[in-house]
């Protein structure tokens, strides 16, 4: 009797062996192999959040089937090493062992904030407002022209703070590097009259081509004390700086009582009308030697250039007659 019922206990230990065995192989089996989704897909995984809610988290995004692999994978495949949180991307099928990987050792998504040259503080300030993937709120107060136009990287719950540091530092480094090769005898005393310059040339034109030649005829008038007569520092003083007029100039504009309005004061205005980038910054620093004192639009993009203000008015004509042939359908 006895040695019956030890064989029982025996076959049902084996019994149990071989269960555990094969459910473990099945457990791994479905651990390695293909997940659901059927797409690449971009998932934050937001800090603080345990394995449990990780692992429900991406369920809920299809990412993987089982749950229950991701939370028991996590404990006896590399349990010493923590579930980073950010923003990563799952690839098509992914495996839950493989998603374990790229939570673990995987790099963040990289996203990117382009902030054109040109731009205003305050149209930058906005934008910066309404970039998903950053956090927390802007400094009070930034001016004019600090910041430099190009393309920030950035993941996903870095700080807006942050971002303006960068750009502050990139504008600061890339005018200290400008300021030491510039032209000689320029008009200007310190670099930061270059990046007042420099908006100025940023918002007058477009044309790569064209702006060291803009910049030679700002650089001229400032050195025969003329007035500057740019109608973007007219449109900064109407607007406060908020982006554009959204209308033409007007006679009575151009009078306008604002420290800004270059028609109304000579020399440079009291500060950027914008943030210039790098080709801006360089044209200011490096103008071209040209003994053109005018410009005016040519119609087609560009400007028509003149050193005599008889050939400026006759340019000036030229291009009003170009205006109402467009506003008369000719």
């Amino acid at each position: 009797m006895q040695l019956g019922i030890i064989r029982w206990i025996s076959i049902l230990a084996v019994l149990a062996v071989i269960a555990v065995t094969g459910s473990g192989f099945f457990g791994y089996a479905k651990f390695s192999q293909p997940g659901p989704s059927l797409s690449n897909r971009a998932v934050v995984i937001p800090n603080g959040l345990g394995v449990d809610a990780i692992a429900e988290l991406l369920r809920s995004n299809g990412i993987i089937q089982y749950p229950v692999l991701l939370r028991i994978g996590a404990r006896l495949y590399e349990p010493e090493a923590p579930l980073k949180a950010g923003e990563f991307t799952f690839p098509k099928g992914v495996s839950a062992r493989r998603v374990l990987d790229i939570l673990r050792h995987g790099k963040t998504v990289v996203r990117r904030l382009t902030v054109a040259e040109g731009l205003t503080t305050q149209e930058i300030r906005a934008r910066l407002s309404a970039t998903e993937g950053l956090r927390g709120a802007l400094p009070a107060e930034f001016g004019e022209g600090e910041f430099l136009p190009e393309t920030y990287h950035f993941s996903y719950g870095d700080s807006r703070k942050e971002i303006v540091r960068r750009m502050r530092e990139a504008m600061a480094r890339a005018i200290e590097k400008l300021w030491l090769r510039r032209a000689p005898d320029l008009p200007l005393n310190n670099p930061a009259e270059a990046v007042v310059l420099a908006s100025i040339i940023e918002k007058e034109t477009g044309l790569a081509e064209e702006r060291a030649r803009v910049a030679g005829v700002f650089i001229n008038r400032l050195r025969r004390g003329m007035r500057l007569q740019s109608d973007p520092t007219v449109v900064y003083a109407l607007t406060g700086g908020r982006g554009e007029l959204g209308r033409r100039l007007t006679h009575a504009d151009l009078k306008h009582p604002d420290p800004y309005n270059t028609y109304m004061h000579k020399g440079l205005p009291p500060g950027p009308i914008a943030n210039p980038g790098l080709a801006a910054l360089e044209a200011a620093l490096n103008p071209a030697e040209t003994g053109d004192l005018y410009f005016v639009a040519d119609g087609k993009g560009g400007h028509i250039f003149a050193r005599t203000l008889k050939a400026h008015n006759r340019n000036v004509r030229r291009w009003r007659r170009l205006q109402k042939d467009r506003q008369t359908g000719r």
